[in-house]
C-alpha cells in the first residue's frame, strides 16, 4: 500500500495549450522572468501558450490586505476567465503564486457554494456583458517547468555544477506559502514534501540544502509588509531563515513566489546595511533567482535580458561558478540599447 502513497502527492498538469495570466508585481520586480517563460514554452518546448494584452490584476494583494472584498475579487477573477474562454483555451496558468492561490481559493469556493458562482456570473454579465467557463486545469508555471524539467535539461548549455571543482552547486529552494500550504492537493508533493523546485535543482545537476528553517515563511505576509509598522516582523522572518541556512554555504536561492524572491533578495541588503552582516564569505550575499531565471540561465539566455541585474544581490558570483559568459558593459543597457544609470552602491553589501 505504501508503495503507491506518493501518488497522493501528484497533481495533473496539462500538456499543452495554456492561457497565461501575467502578474502585476512580477513584471515590476522581475521584468524578464515572464518573457523567459513564454519563450521557453514556445521556442524550447514548442507549446501553444496564449499571452493576451488586455489582462489585469487578480486583486490578490488587495484581497489579502483586507482592502478588496471577496465579491469584487470573485468578479475580477471571472473576467480573467472570460478572456480565456473567449480565446478558446481551458488550461489556466497564473504567473504569480498569489494569483495561483487566489484562483484555487475562488474556484474551490465556487465548487462548494455554487450559488456564489452564479452570483459572480450575474455580476460580471451586468457589468461587462461577458461570460466565462471554468478552467479544466490550473497549473502554476513552476509546475509546468517541473513537468518538462528533463526535456529542458536536454537543451541546456550549462548545469548547476561548479566548473572549477566539478561538484554540484548547493541551492536553497523556497516554495512560498500560497503554493501548497493552503490547498496541499494543488501542489506537487503537497505541503509536506513540495518537490517542484528541488526537483528542478536536482535534475539540473545541483544539490538541495535541507536546513532547519527550510519551510519557514519569508515574512512577506501582505499586512506584515503593507503596514509599515509591521515590517520588523517581516525582516525578522527572513533573518531567521538566513541564519539557519548560512552554515550550509548555499551558492544560490531559488524562489517560487515574487514576494518571497524580492524579500529574500532585498532583506539581504537591509540586514547588511543595518548590521554589516552578509551570509556568504565575501560580502556579496547569496544570489536569489526566480525559477525562470534559473532555467533561462542554464539554457544560455543572456542574464541581462533575463533581468538579473535588477536584483539587489549580485548574480555574477553564481555565473562565474558555473562558467556562464556575460558582458559586464551590457549590464545596465536598456532594451532600446541606451545606457541606463547604474544604481547607487550600498555601503556594506558588495555589488
Amino acid at each position: 500500500m505504501y508503495k503507491h502513497k506518493w501518488n497522493d502527492y501528484q497533481k495533473e498538469i496539462a500538456d499543452d495549450k495554456y492561457f497565461y495570466a501575467r502578474s502585476c508585481i512580477r513584471q515590476t520586480f522581475f521584468p524578464g522572468s515572464e518573457t523567459a517563460f513564454v519563450k521557453m514554452m514556445r521556442e524550447e518546448m514548442k507549446k501553444d501558450i496564449l499571452d493576451v494584452a488586455n489582462q489585469h490584476t487578480c486583486t490578490g494583494i488587495g484581497y489579502h490586505g483586507d482592502i478588496i472584498p471577496f465579491e469584487t475579487t470573485s468578479a475580477v477573477v471571472g473576467r480573467l476567465m472570460s478572456l480565456m474562454t473567449e480565446a478558446g483555451y481551458e488550461n489556466y496558468v497564473p504567473s504569480c503564486i498569489t494569483s495561483f492561490g487566489l484562483i484555487v481559493e475562488i474556484t474551490e469556493t465556487w465548487h462548494h457554494f455554487p450559488e456564489l458562482l452564479e452570483k459572480t456570473r450575474e455580476d460580471l454579465y451586468k457589468a461587462t456583458k461577458r461570460e466565462f467557463n471554468l478552467p479544466k486545469n490550473i497549473a502554476h508555471p513552476s509546475d509546468i517547468i517541473y513537468k518538462f524539467r528533463n526535456e529542458l535539461k536536454s537543451k541546456m548549455k550549462y548545469q548547476l555544477v561548479n566548473k572549477e571543482t566539478g561538484k554540484p552547486l548547493k541551492g536553497v529552494e523556497h516554495i512560498g506559502c500560497h503554493y501548497a500550504k493552503v490547498f496541499p492537493d494543488r501542489g506537487i508533493g503537497g505541503a509536506e514534501f513540495p518537490v517542484v523546485l528541488s526537483g528542478m535543482i536536482e535534475t539540473w545537476g545541483g544539490e538541495v540544502i535541507d536546513y532547519p528553517e527550510r519551510r519557514h515563511c519569508c515574512g512577506f505576509g501582505f499586512r506584515n509588509y503593507l503596514v509599515q509598522a509591521n515590517r520588523g516582523y517581516s525582516v525578522s522572518n527572513s533573518h531567521k531563515k538566513f541564519e539557519s541556512m548560512e552554515p550550509y554555504e548555499p551558492d544560490f536561492i531559488v524562489a517560487n513566489c515574487p514576494g518571497c524572491a524580492m524579500f529574500l533578495d532585498k532583506w539581504q541588503y537591509t540586514i547588511a546595511e543595518l548590521e554589516n552582516k552578509t551570509y556568504d564569505k565575501y560580502g556579496k550575499g547569496i544570489p536569489v533567482l526566480t525559477y525562470e531565471e534559473l532555467a533561462g540561465m542554464l539554457l544560455g539566455y543572456n542574464p541581462w535580458e533575463l533581468g538579473m541585474q535588477i536584483h539587489q544581490v549580485q548574480c555574477e558570483s553564481l555565473l562565474d561558478k558555473i562558467g556562464i559568459e556575460y558582458n559586464t558593459t551590457e549590464k545596465y543597457t536598456g532594451v532600446s540599447g541606451k545606457k541606463i544609470f547604474p544604481p547607487e552602491k550600498p555601503q556594506n553589501l558588495i555589488v
